[in-house]
This record gives structure tokens, sequence and C-alpha cells, in this order.
């Protein structure tokens, strides 16, 4: 059934994203922990994904501040890239009446679709600042051709 509101559709419109970002927040914030190990607490959560396509590959870029290159699994199963790990982290902070110690332990999934020609043998995936850029190349037979159109008169 069609809806009279231009603005609601199937995917909820203009503030679809903004309504999930909102939902993430308070996902992350108020989350239970997973598990419990050697008095770290572990909670799982997913990084920020920007997904980019042209005519000849897909570039997908995670943001994972924190986390060490190393961390971070990167494989392609069943048509979908999945990115998965732990970040951990330790903040001490030494002043001259305290001494404190903050441990993060957080696992996280992230699986994202991969478009039909998707080359998952010529994957490639680098780290600069914190950004993991995954670069998914097209297969050259799937890329589109352009046919110019001639002017005969």
């Amino acid at each position: 059934m069609r809806t009279l509101i231009p603005w609601r559709r199937a995917n909820g419109g203009p503030f679809n994203l903004m309504r999930r970002e909102v939902d993430d927040m308070f996902r992350r914030f108020f989350a239970e922990p997973v598990e419990e190990m050697s008095g770290l607490t572990v909670h799982e959560w997913a990084p920020s994904v920007d997904v980019e396509e042209s005519e000849k590959e897909v570039l997908v870029k995670a943001d994972l501040p924190g986390v060490d290159p190393k961390d971070v699994e990167i494989s392609v199963t069943e048509g979908a890239l999945v990115l998965k790990g732990e970040k951990k982290e330790e903040r001490e902070d030494k002043k001259k009446n305290y001494h404190r110690v903050e441990r993060f332990v957080g696992k996280f999934y992230r699986e994202i679709p991969l478009p039909a020609g998707a080359d998952a043998e010529k994957i490639t995936a680098a780290s600069t600042k914190g950004v993991i850029t995954i670069t998914i190349p097209k297969k050259p037979e799937l890329v589109a051709k352009k046919i110019a159109v001639k002017n005969v008169e």
C-alpha cells in the first residue's frame, strides 16, 4: 500500500540514517557486558563504515581508532565482506592525589554485502590513522562498457 506522505518510504526516508546513528549510540552506551575476563569487561560494538562504489571498484572505509590492524580479521563469506576483531584499550592517569587505570575490551563484527561482479580474489586492505580502507575491484568483464552514439545525417 502506498503512503500519502512522500518522506515515509520503506527505507525510512531522510531521517533513517540519523535514527540508526542515535539507536547505535544508545545501544553502545547502555550495552550489557558480553563476558568478564580477568577483571576486564567485554562489550560488543560495530565500527562505523562508509561504502563507495565506482565503475571499477568498491571502497569500504571502517573507522577503527585505537585498534591494532593485527587484531582485525577481514574475510569474504557467502557474498559478503566480513570485518571482525577486538579492541583493547588501557588508559592510565597519574596525578599527585590519585592514580586511575581504565581498561576497555570490545569485540566487533560488521558484515557488508558485496555487489555482483566483485572480484573477491583481488581484495586489498590498508590501515592509516585508525581507518582501514578495503578495496574490492570489480571483474573487468562485468564493468559496464560505454558506447558512443554517432550523429549520422
